[in-house]
């Protein structure tokens, strides 16, 4: 039987730390390197935007909870961040207005279908899901404060800008592409309605939830936005504490949950990090008390996730250290 450790002793278990920067740099060049030439999936031809995308585009980039940012191949490439914005506005509404009326209103169990499929929601006696997926995130988007769209919207801009510790474009083109064809969406948000499952008024929402998908983000500024939930909800480029721990950890529960969907527990099994997924090929992970991952390929497989972004996770993640569930040190 193990004795109780001293105060000050080393604990028994650790689940590593990140490796040097040297090592760091030399495993992105060569995942990137490695998976650069895997042309499996498809390009999402949901909308104009990500029909008409480069299919070899890839690009990896780490940023650390110390400032330092490491980046290999397209890391640097705009593309739409769609749902990736999910657990970010997430955390800002739970800044907010708190954790417990994000619970109430919206759920946080996995649903197990498409990401926006209306049986969860006409199912569940008081409409919830869950933030990760498009009526979890519809709902979500319903409860951001202020007086009007523009002052919504704000709201939902500045605070993303403040997670990528820049500004970020809006690609207005593809909004108005994307209100032109989001029946989907409009229909999830009425339901919702039906159910109390949502604030104000629904075709709002769903224009609020349009607009957050259609930012223009990079591989990097995915990273730096994982870091900045890696690390309590402070920027690790600007030092600026964009949400509170709470509000991160809330954010970093709904991805482990159903961040890639209906292939999240394959996801926490294999790379073993909160994660979120997007059509626009993006994925950003977060390592609490490390660093946050970024990866942008716009091939998809048929749940919808970037397979070469999961790829490259799924073989940096042991390497690099960020796996929060296994209890060994990365090599250095």
């Amino acid at each position: 039987m193990r004795t109780p450790l001293s105060k000050g002793s080393t604990p028994y278990v650790s689940t590593g730390s990140l490796p040097a920067d040297a090592r760091i740099e030399d495993l992105l060049r060569r995942a990137h390197d490695e998976l650069a030439g895997v042309g499996e999936g498809e390009l999402s031809t949901v909308y104009p935007a990500l029909a008409g995308a480069d299919r070899s585009h890839f690009g990896l980039a780490l940023a650390d909870v110390g400032g330092s940012t490491f980046e290999a191949g397209d890391s640097q490439v705009p593309f739409l961040i769609m749902s990736v914005s999910k657990p970010f506005v997430l955390a800002l509404v739970c800044e907010a207005i708190g954790a417990q009326a994000i619970d109430d209103l919206v759920g946080m169990n996995a649903t197990g279908l498409p990401f926006n499929s209306m049986e969860p929601v006409d199912r569940a006696p008081r409409g919830r899901t869950n933030p990760m997926v498009n009526s979890g995130a519809i709902a979500t988007t319903s409860m951001v404060p202020g007086d009007g769209f523009e002052k919504r919207w704000e709201f939902v801009r500045d605070g993303l800008c403040r997670f990528a510790g820049r500004d970020l474009r809006l690609d207005a083109d593809t909004v108005e592409a994307v209100r032109a064809t989001n029946l989907r969406n409009r229909s999830l948000a009425l339901l919702l309605k039906t159910k109390g499952a949502l604030w104000g008024d629904p075709q709002q929402a769903v224009e609020l939830y349009t607009d957050q998908c259609c930012l223009e983000v990079t591989a990097l500024d995915l990273a730096v936005m994982g870091a900045t939930l890696a690390d309590g909800g402070v920027n690790p480029l600007t030092g600026e504490q964009v949400v509170g721990a709470e509000a991160t950890r809330v954010a970093l529960v709904a991805m482990g949950v159903a961040g890639l969907y209906e292939t999240s527990g394959e996801w926490m099994l294999q790379v073993g990090v909160p994660g979120k997924s997007g059509i626009g090929g993006g994925i950003t992970a977060s390592s609490p008390g490390k660093g946050g991952f970024g990866a942008f390929s716009p091939l998809l497989d048929a749940q919808g996730n970037s397979v070469r972004a999961g790829l490259a996770a799924r073989l940096l993640s042991r390497e690099l250290g960020l796996d929060i569930l296994r209890s060994a040190p990365a090599k250095r």
